[in-house]
């Protein structure tokens, strides 16, 4: 048994008996495995970049345990933090959640991974997670639901983290945070059922927030005879609790909609009624009305629409219905844009925003993000002609993809500023 080999035994507090499981680790590759052992980190683990370390057994990183992963981490078994989990800046270190049986994965102490991986086969619900992982890249979920909410755990997503692959075979069944202010798809579900919710680009990079999706009726948790006059019926299948940790935006929030899960009548409300988000408002002690708009059907999705508002609080949300107003309009707005030039549809018209010059414009892709900003809108030559104005992820002059978008105008009336909102199809074929 070589000097490096008995350091690896010393400083991990790992058994002789244990070690047999160690092998090549001068070759970089550290892997353990045997049935009954279990690794106990006291002291420090570094993962140097093109290395792999596969461990086998249950892995515990102690109080005193510090773990830096630059290269690859697999987990075969189970995986305990109390002590310091993290990983080199601009490095590019892979977690590996893996394996054919249930994985726990818990510890008192946040787990910083550069990139999660999760793959199990052992069934629909393998991981469970009663401690906090938190994502500085991406993380995909290719098989397996990250059952968290039972166990009060965490998915902690950082300043310009991500996720792929999200489906209804992976998903976090609980509670995921995000930071910093990008817009951001909320991996969340429940059951069999991916139902993200989205948030818009904020403008303050220090805001974070908290999102999971429940499948059950929230008049139990707080009861749908309290609830604004305008209300007709409230969705007794399903809701969201969104939470602002820090910051203080009013975000544009968009619900997902599945066949599956949501109710029939929020598909199909008739002539005389409107899909809009509702919350819980604990001021009122109601449900209130945040309005909304229903999307076009999104192929390629699990879910079939968005509900989308920019809402004014924060708490528990999901759908109503509403009985429509005959409001007499002060603009008409057309909702529709071809920008090629032909005399037809070649801006973003709103007829009447010239009486009313105190205006703001936005208009936001489906997932939230900000590709129009515009004051002082008119009818002549401030207007919207299918362009990103640059300040947004997408670079100013460039054509944006056709589709469905979002927008909200805002206009002072002399006596109040009212608010309009709505899709609009761009066609820049």
């Amino acid at each position: 048994m070589n000097n490096d080999y008995l350091d690896i035994i010393e400083k991990n507090s790992v058994s002789e008996k244990t070690a047999v499981c160690l092998i090549g680790f001068a070759a970089s590759l550290f892997a353990c495995q045997n049935a009954n052992a279990q690794m106990v980190n006291t002291g420090d683990v570094k993962i140097d970049p093109n290395t792999i370390m596969a461990v086998y057994m249950d892995y515990e990183n102690t109080p005193s345990g510090n773990f830096i992963n630059d290269g690859k981490l697999y987990i075969f078994q189970n995986w305990k933090n109390d002590g310091e989990v993290s990983y080199t800046k601009n490095q590019n270190g892979s977690t590996y959640f893996h394996g054919t049986e249930d994985q726990f994965i818990e510890g008192t102490q946040v787990s910083n991974l550069k990139n999660a991986f999760f793959e199990n086969s052992s069934s629909p619900v393998p991981f469970h997670l009663s401690g906090k992982i938190a994502v500085g890249g991406n993380s995909e979920f290719k098989q397996g639901v990250v059952l968290a909410g039972d166990y009060g755990g965490k998915v902690i997503f950082r300043e310009k983290a991500g996720h792929t692959l999200t489906s209804d075979l992976s998903f976090v069944d609980g509670q995921v945070e995000k930071d910093g202010n990008a817009a951001f798809e909320f991996p969340v579900g429940a059951g069999n059922y991916f139902r993200p919710s989205y948030h818009a680009a904020g403008t303050n990079n220090g805001d974070i927030y908290t999102t999971q999706y429940f499948n059950k009726n929230s008049h139990y948790i707080h009861s749908h005879d309290s609830r604004d006059v305008k209300i007709i019926t409230i969705n007794n299948n399903e809701y969201w609790e969104v939470t602002q940790d820090k910051g203080a935006e009013k975000i544009i929030l968009s619900l997902t909609m599945d066949s599956r899960t949501t109710p029939s009548e929020f598909f199909n409300p008739g002539d005389d009624y409107q899909v809009v988000i509702t919350r819980w408002d604990a001021v009122s002690g109601q449900w209130i009305n945040e309005k909304g708009e229903v999307s076009d059907p999104l192929p390629g999705k699990p879910y079939e629409k968005l509900l989308t508002a920019q809402v004014s609080g924060y708490g528990f949300f999901t759908m109503a219905l509403v009985k429509k107003t005959d409001d007499v309009k002060d603009l008409i707005i057309y909702n529709a844009v071809s920008p090629n030039d032909d005399g037809l549809n070649d801006s973003f018209v709103i007829k009447g925003i010239n009486q009313f010059p105190d205006n703001q414009v936005e208009i936001y892709n489906r997932w939230g993000v900000k590709v129009y900003d515009a004051k002082s809108y008119n009818e002549s030559d401030n207007m919207f002609r299918g362009y990103s104005d640059g300040r947004a992820t997408i670079k100013r002059g460039d054509k944006l993809p056709t589709g469905t978008y979002f927008y909200i105008v805002k206009y002072n009336t002399g006596t109040e500023v009212k608010e309009r909102t709505g899709y609009l199809y761009i066609n820049n074929q």
